[in-house]
């Protein structure tokens, strides 16, 4: 079912959630947590359908939030609030409210959310593009147990990375790093049974790519030893090389969903690497809300968390 209200308020959007519920015949809400996604026109189809999908393993309220910047001073002058309120078989399995702000609504975009925000249930925020400097400090990203930026969806990535290792606040997290959760587990067991000090690591990828920094942080921050970055021609991270006395431990996948495995002593072996959709990268985050500590010391680098550790 889809509501559609014109030059609105919170409370009629309430009311037209609560209405919607009861004409399909579900007034109990059973929805865990409230996601804010902060996007524009071009991406907040994707976005929605990311979420939708999502809220199948974790029950949401949804609420986009779309800032139209007006042209005129007229328009400026005249604030308005549209909403389209989607309910059921339309809202994958919770609530989604898609909100259009014009002219002065728009910088206010928290005293709109508010109101709308599930009671007492935790609050997530993703920026699919566009994401503030400091999410924390964000008008809306203070309203958020979690934030969620995406480092794939900026011009430098790796300058941004030097930019939200420095405003880093408990709660922040970037879909770059959970690209690696694979990556970060698959090395863990391969680490498990080679049973041997790393001496040497190398990561590769394409150049600029914000998910091998992350991971090349990590595994210095882990391992202790200098990681090297290595430019390749294929997509995303496209291998691991740990070497080791008895030989390396190298993880390859220069295209496609598998990945060779290769240990000391052992013969090669085909293991599933394959690269998530977006929805299973937003399930993945809404599992835990607490802080996310590997984040935090993969984002500061190896660097930065010894000086944090001198500094205690």
């Amino acid at each position: 079912m889809k509501i559609d209200l014109t030059d609105t308020t919170a409370s009629k959007i309430n009311k037209a959630l609560v209405q919607g519920r009861r004409d399909l015949g579900t007034p109990a809400v059973g929805m865990v947590l409230t996601m804010v996604i902060v996007t524009d026109e071009e991406n907040a189809y994707d976005s929605i359908r990311a979420a939708e999908e999502a809220s199948r393993e974790h029950p949401s309220r949804t609420l986009v939030v779309i800032k139209r910047h007006t042209r005129t001073l007229r328009d400026r002058t005249r604030p308005r609030l549209d909403a389209e309120v989607r309910v059921g078989a339309d809202a994958g399995t919770g609530e989604t409210v898609v909100l259009r702000m014009y002219g002065e609504v728009s910088d206010h975009a928290d005293s709109v959310v508010l109101p709308l925000l599930l009671p007492d249930a935790p609050v997530v925020v993703w920026w699919p593009v566009d994401a503030p400097d400091t999410p924390a400090k964000d008008p809306l990203g203070a309203l958020a147990q979690r934030r969620i930026t995406d480092l794939y969806a900026v011009d430098a990535p790796l300058a941004v990375l030097e930019t939200r290792a420095s405003s880093y606040a408990p709660g922040d997290t970037d879909l770059a790093w959970t690209r690696l959760t694979p990556w970060r587990s698959m090395l863990a067991a391969a680490l498990d049974q080679a049973r041997t000090p790393v001496i040497s690591a190398a990561v590769e990828s394409e150049a600029d790519n914000p998910s091998a920094e992350l991971l090349a942080r990590w595994l210095e921050s882990r391992l202790r030893v200098p990681v090297e970055r290595v430019v390749t021609a294929g997509p995303v991270v496209t291998a691991v090389r740990l070497g080791t006395d008895k030989g390396d431990i190298v993880i390859d996948r220069p295209e496609g969903p598998l990945a060779k495995l290769t240990l000391p002593g052992q013969p090669s072996r085909t293991m599933a690497l394959k690269v998530r959709a977006t929805s299973e990268l937003i399930a993945e985050e809404l599992r835990r809300l607490d802080a996310d500590e590997m984040y935090a010391i993969a984002l500061r680098g190896v660097g930065r968390v010894s000086h944090a550790e001198e500094e205690k």
